[in-house]
């Protein structure tokens, strides 16, 4: 079947451009001549990728009507990637409810198609409880009475995503493992490259397909065959995998996020997920999408570019780009006068005779390889604590080793605001009884370096843990301070540890 000819100009809504699939859509979207329009809870996180000047972004969450009504006006498409995470009945009700807002949001807005990339799902087998929402989720939106394709695929091979990063780190730090049985599953992967390019061919489907397509690369294998062929092309040595029948998805998940820098909050929804069969029943996509001349990428060639832009340090987004289950997002409260309660601050002060460039690399450069430029073993020690009890951990790391963007994971910070040789703040996505910023200064005129950690505590607990820990703000924060200033004075942006 011939393509059909695309509009000269089709404006595209992306919802969950912050995230790991629609941050790399908008690019590839820019790049086929559409205009493209973002709809986010937080427009600043959009404010330092590289298109954010060449389109619209609109402020809207996804659970209210009004707002999601207001982004989608004027729409001619609208990509859905709006996934919600988390355990128990909360999670399936929230895709439930934004799925169903959205459905009736491009209905009133007379929008022209609707596109979701979903899951993949079996016959005859019972799903996860993620399967199953993301089920239901297409059923919602194809029953919205505007055209409606869903995009269902199973594992995704990219550089930076939760499921290659999962793979990765379980291949690379055990030679030796003990598995559980869900890596005899039998997955169909798809390379990040081609998801996105069927993605952007759907804008040209015509107004009858209102449907399903399965999408999957050219490979079908079991996750300990997935490990095996990335070890191959990592050149690792092969990997010894011993299943064993007792690990529970919860346990497994603990195990992963123990493992990896995938925290267990959100490696349970892909572990429960990989025990069924996701396999690709039909390739119909191919009859409005054609494969390219040279086919769909096989999973050790996506294994070997990811593995590349990793150590390139070439990685667009990542799966730490997207808001952690149960991570507060509250703003810094800047009231003198919280009305919210008790505000802990240390603030520390410290005049440099380096340059305030020269300071500010330095800051802009903390965490992840860098470290934190005081007292490691405390730095490692919490991130282990955090990590058992289901928290991000340190291992995410940062995504660019010397450029720090709003939105972007930081070990277990997010940055929440920057201010391009002047001002970083993080917030705290550690596991705490209360909600934590860190914030720096660099002030020009004579360079002085202010740094501020902020903690508001919830009920007595809050309390008590920032008491209990005062006793060490001298050597952390204290040491924190005077190392970036050392390495500043020094010109060496990559000595913490």
């Amino acid at each position: 079947m011939s393509l059909p000819a695309a509009p000269r100009t089709v404006t595209c809504l992306v919802t969950g451009a912050t995230g790991y699939i629609g941050g790399r859509l908008v690019p590839e979207l820019l790049a086929a001549g559409h205009r493209v329009r973002v709809m986010t809870r937080s427009p600043e996180r959009v404010r330092d990728h590289p298109w954010s000047d060449r389109v619209e972004v609109v402020r809207a969450d996804a659970a209210d009507g009004d707002q999601v009504a207001a982004a989608c006006a004027g729409v001619d498409v609208v990509y859905y990637l709006v996934h919600a995470l988390g355990s128990g009945p909360e999670f399936e009700e929230t895709d439930r409810r934004t799925a169903r807002v959205m459905a009736r949001a491009v209905r009133d807005a007379g929008v022209g198609r609707l596109v979701y990339l979903g899951a993949l799902v079996p016959e005859e087998e019972e799903l996860s409880p993620h399967l199953r929402s993301r089920t239901e989720v297409a059923e919602i939106l194809l029953a919205s009475g505007v055209p409606t394709v869903v995009l269902r695929a199973a594992v995704v091979l990219g550089s930076g995503s939760a499921s290659f990063e999962m793979l990765r780190y379980l291949t690379e730090r055990l030679p030796v493992m003990v598995t559980p049985r869900w890596v005899h599953s039998r997955i169909q992967p798809i390379a990040v490259r081609d998801v996105l390019r069927y993605l952007v061919g759907c804008v040209t489907l015509p107004p009858t397909v209102n449907r399903c397509f399965d999408i999957g690369g050219p490979d079908v294998m079991n996750y300990a065959e997935m490990m095996q062929r990335y070890a191959v092309v990592a050149g690792l040595p092969r990997r010894r995998i011993l299943p064993v029948p007792l690990f529970t998805p919860s346990l497994s998940s603990h195990w992963v996020g123990l493992i990896t820098p995938v925290p267990a909050g959100i490696a349970r929804p892909l572990v429960e997920s990989l025990r069924n069969t996701v396999v690709c029943r039909e390739h119909d996509i191919a009859d409005y999408v054609p494969d390219p001349p040279e086919g769909l990428l096989g999973f050790d060639e996506a294994v070997r570019l990811a593995v590349q832009r990793m150590r390139d340090s070439t990685v667009a987004t990542r799966w730490a780009s997207a808001s952690v289950p149960g991570a507060p997002s509250d703003p810094l409260p800047t009231d003198p006068d919280w009305a919210g309660g008790s505000l802990y601050v240390d603030e520390r002060v410290r005049t440099t005779t380096a340059r305030p460039g020269q300071v500010w690399e330095v800051v802009e450069g903390i965490g992840g390889d860098n470290g934190w430029y005081s007292f490691p073993l405390a730095w490692q020690v919490r991130g282990w604590l955090d990590r058992l009890v289901g928290g991000v951990g340190l291992r995410r790391g940062r995504r660019d080793p010397r450029r720090l963007f709003v939105g972007d994971a930081l070990d277990f910070w997010r940055v929440e605001a920057r201010e391009d040789g002047s001002l970083l703040r993080l917030r705290a996505e550690m596991r705490l009884p209360g909600l934590a910023w860190l914030e720096f200064h660099v002030e020009h005129g004579g360079t002085v370096l202010r740094q501020r950690a902020t903690f508001a505590p919830h009920g007595l607990a809050g309390h008590l843990y920032w008491w209990a820990i005062a006793a060490f703000h001298g050597i952390v924060f204290g040491g924190m301070i005077r190392g970036i200033v050392r390495a500043a004075e020094l010109g060496d942006a990559s000595g913490a540890r």
